[in-house]
């Protein structure tokens, strides 16, 4: 049978006191829905179909890059008429599996057994057992175990509020079944809102329910407040650490890693503290990242050393390069191999050869330099001229000395040194030594000007 998956995401979130939608509050880096958009791609659904209400435009907007069919709730009317507004899109020879835009770290795997548990009844539905159930709907069973419905807090009498197994909300359900049972949904209750739990009572006369216990709690935790967030994202990053040290990785404190995005490591990788991982990040064997970094879409070669503080963004880096401290790679950047880029350096698209240095309080922009060239502290690669980007050229084992202006377009050649205090306008030979300095004056008998007393 295809496989559609309805999310819900309209409530507006009023605890959250946010203009944002609920639903795209972050985790790690990204709005919650499009966590729960990954985990049901897994499963290759045939449709995916997102329920919005509150704040619909900026939802769609924020995921238009998402394969999605948007449906809208004008009317909050609660979680069976969200449902309502996606049937129409939905055959009835189809699974539906429905989850929520705020119940972020639902795996897939929890997914596909929901959907599995189709093959015995014609509705699945996900339960947990919780210390404090208070707020949650109970679900009721008979005698023999067998799940009889499930009732709304507000609705319980003081003996099914004692109960501890509650209901997540996430369910999965044959689509036949459930338009006919939606159908028959009544607002005659404390909230005067059309209750999707009310299905499981229906199904459960027609022929039964089968219960999913989840074995995470925080997998099926929703979020309706910043400390509720805040505390997946906790246990979001507690996962990414564990998963980085079963891959060989160390972690000087792994509740101090924050990782936003893919991860791919080697083995013997050290990450110190307060280090920040995003979007793509290759890490090869034996690197070293320093405390309060940030990397994101870096590939780092064997070896490599990232010192402290150090901002890297687009960037690839050769086997046993050094990085650092307090410098950054803007986007564009390439390093060869045992490239040295020290403290307050700035590199924007920029390639550098093999051996290379630039150790100090230097800016490489737009620029290919060679192998075994030094840039001298205070060396500016001009490439701006408030119009347009001008490309830098220097050749294989150039000096280059401190506090040089390099004026763009320019190529300096093999082997050539520049002076130190130089501003290069012409493109220089290989070979040779360039200078452009005033004559030194040295003035007798002058006089500094005195403030009168």
């Amino acid at each position: 049978m295809p496989l559609h998956v309805i999310i819900l995401a309209a409530g507006q979130g009023t605890r959250m006191r946010s203009s944002l939608p609920k639903v795209l509050h972050p985790i790690a880096g990204r709005p919650m829905l499009e966590h729960v958009l990954d985990a049901a791609a897994v499963l290759k659904p045939e449709q995916v179909h997102v329920v919005i209400g509150h704040g619909a435009d900026q939802v769609q907007s924020c995921l238009a890059h998402r394969a999605v069919r948007w449906a809208l709730q004008e009317q909050q009317l609660g979680t069976g008429h969200a449902v309502m507004q996606a049937m129409p899109a939905i055959p009835d020879t189809a699974e539906v599996l429905i989850l929520y835009g705020d119940v972020p770290l639902i795996s897939p795997s929890t997914c596909r057994a929901l959907v599995e548990g189709l093959a015995h009844a014609d509705l699945a539905l996900l339960t947990v057992e919780l210390a404090d159930p208070h707020g949650y709907g109970r679900i009721l069973r008979e005698d023999g175990g067998r799940v009889v419905g499930i009732r709304e807090e507000k609705d319980c009498t003081p003996a099914q509020r004692a109960i501890r197994e509650v209901n997540t909300g996430l369910m999965a359900v044959r689509a036949g079944a459930l338009r006919a049972w939606l159908a028959n949904l009544s607002r005659d209750n404390a909230q005067g809102e059309y209750y999707l739990t009310d299905v499981v009572g229906m199904a459960a006369q027609q022929g039964g329910v089968a219960a999913v216990v989840a074995g995470d709690v925080d997998e099926v935790a929703g979020v309706n407040n910043r400390a509720q967030l805040a505390h997946l994202e906790r246990v979001y990053q507690a996962r990414q650490a564990r998963r980085l040290m079963d891959e060989g990785v160390t972690l000087a404190d792994p509740a101090r890693l924050d990782v936003r995005g893919r991860v791919t490591p080697a083995r013997d990788v050290f990450i110190d503290v307060n280090v920040v991982l995003e979007g793509e990040v290759v890490l090869a064997p034996n690197v070293t990242i320093g405390p309060g970094c940030v990397l994101k879409d870096v590939v780092l070669g064997e070896g490599a050393e990232i010192r402290a503080h150090s901002l890297l963004e687009g960037a690839r880096i050769g086997a046993g390069s050094i990085i650092g401290p307090f410098a950054r790679l803007r986007p564009g950047t390439e390093l060869a191999d045992h490239v040295h880029i020290g403290n307050f350096v700035e590199v924007k698209a920029s390639r550098i050869g093999p051996g290379s240095k630039a150790n100090h309080l230097s800016y490489i922009g737009d620029a290919e330099v060679g192998a075994a060239c030094n840039i001298g502290a205070g060396t500016i690669t001009c490439n701006y001229d408030g119009a347009n980007k001008h490309k830098t050229i220097i050749g294989d084992d150039v000096f280059v000395g401190s506090d040089t202006q390099l004026v763009a377009p320019v190529t300096v050649g093999s082997g050539a040194t520049i002076g130190a205090g130089s501003t290069i306008t012409n493109d220089v030979p290989e070979g040779v030594l360039a200078l452009s300095r005033s004559p030194q004056v040295a003035r007798e008998g002058w006089r500094r000007p005195r403030k009168q007393r």
